[in-house]
């Protein structure tokens, strides 16, 4: 059974991916203006891609992530994004706002194709997404189904929620709000991306 701080970990570290403004945001913003359940299709969509990607992950390189220097790199990595990430937080809370952005797709189509062709998507997963699969194989196949859930539901639950958002046409939050989320999201990567770089560096020791 994973810890309940590693499954802490995870809501934190995904809600603060998934809350970043980016296409999927705008898009389901858009959508969202015509169906509240856009953002849960949307979703379904990025799940699509994003689960059979874990279970690659986790069984197609188990034996890799084994090897130390992998381990200690993969952290080292994630650590690095993770501050890129927190810095990027904490600059757009000057100017979080976002758009809703139209789209010519259906929901499941456009979650399946935003996401398969976004290029930091799969940086993520090979950096800080590798580090949690490895940290979560220590309960094994369990622990990863845990985490895998709990990953994508952040996801599911934060678009859901913009779309029902955007469909009774309210703002995307107000600005004082969203730079307080900007804010607490962007320290909270900088904590863990923190916490990523001394393990490495411990291993390395």
């Amino acid at each position: 059974m994973p810890s309940i701080n590693f499954i802490l970990q995870t809501i934190l570290i995904s809600l603060s991916g998934v809350i970043a403004p980016g296409p999927v945001t705008a898009v389901t913003l858009g959508k969202g203006s015509r169906s509240p359940h856009a953002g849960a299709i949307i979703s379904l969509g990025h799940g699509l891609v994003e689960f059979p990607l874990m279970i690659v992950l986790f069984f197609g390189f188990g034996a890799i992530f084994k090897l130390a220097y992998v381990e200690t790199a993969i952290a080292f990595i994630g650590g690095i994004l993770l501050l890129f990430m927190g810095i990027g937080m904490l600059k757009d809370m000057k100017t979080p706002e976002v758009a809703a952005k139209p789209d010519k797709h259906s929901p499941l189509t456009a979650g399946i194709l935003l996401t398969a062709g976004n290029p930091y998507f799969l940086l993520w997963w090979a950096t800080v997404g590798v580090a949690f699969i490895m940290q979560s194989t220590e309960s094994g196949l369990y622990g990863f189904l845990v985490f895998a859930i709990a990953h994508w539901l952040c996801d599911f639950v934060w678009l859901y929620f913009l779309s029902a958002l955007s469909y009774k046409g309210g703002r995307f939050f107000g600005r004082r709000f969203q730079q307080i989320v900007f804010g607490v999201c962007g320290v909270m990567l900088l904590f863990f991306g923190g916490k990523f770089l001394f393990n490495a560096a411990i291993k390395i020791i």
